[in-house]
């Protein structure tokens, strides 16, 4: 890969993980070596056990505690972001990596756990053969205007709402 872009998932719906594992994966087919970084999820997930099934080619990190940050994050919350977005900055400067994956960034920078000048200066700061895949709802405008490519995913209807909770390997 001559030049690495900056990628952006974001929107309320179901699927911006799921995307980035996906072209995690395909990365691993093309024998490129990922860095998935994983924020505010500290419970395994059936996508990430499949992805251990790469583990040559896929290095797989949680920066989150057992539960989703859904209110007000704890101090140990914003720890575990803290050292998950050293570690990305380390990931992505180390140039030992093609595709890095910064997992629900968007939303750990929204909750205030992670500042996003800090994001920003990294993206502009990359190395220029390193991709980046920045997920998660409420991605903010700097970070929309640095990236090079930003899909929405947007809930049109969600059967989670109907009372439907999460199964495993469909949603987790």
């Amino acid at each position: 890969m001559n030049h690495g872009y900056v990628q952006v998932y974001t929107g309320n719906g179901k699927g911006k993980t799921t995307a980035a594992i996906g072209l995690a994966v395909r990365a691993a087919g093309a024998g490129m070596k990922v860095y998935f970084c994983q924020f505010l999820k500290g419970q395994n997930s059936s996508e990430l056990n499949s992805l251990q099934q790469l583990k040559d080619h896929i290095e797989i990190r949680h920066f989150g505690n057992e539960s989703f940050v859904t209110g007000i994050p704890s101090e140990s919350d914003l720890n575990v972001a803290m050292d998950g977005f050293e570690e990305g900055v380390n990931a992505v400067m180390s140039g030992a990596y093609d595709l890095v994956v910064l997992d629900e960034i968007n939303y750990a920078i929204y909750l205030n756990l992670i500042k996003l000048q800090s994001v920003v200066q990294l993206i502009r700061n990359k190395p220029d053969k390193v991709e980046i895949v920045l997920t998660g709802r409420n991605a903010a405008k700097e970070i929309i205007e640095c990236a090079d490519l930003v899909s929405e995913i947007k809930e049109i209807k969600h059967y989670f709402n109907k009372g439907v909770v999460a199964r495993i390997g469909i949603e987790s």
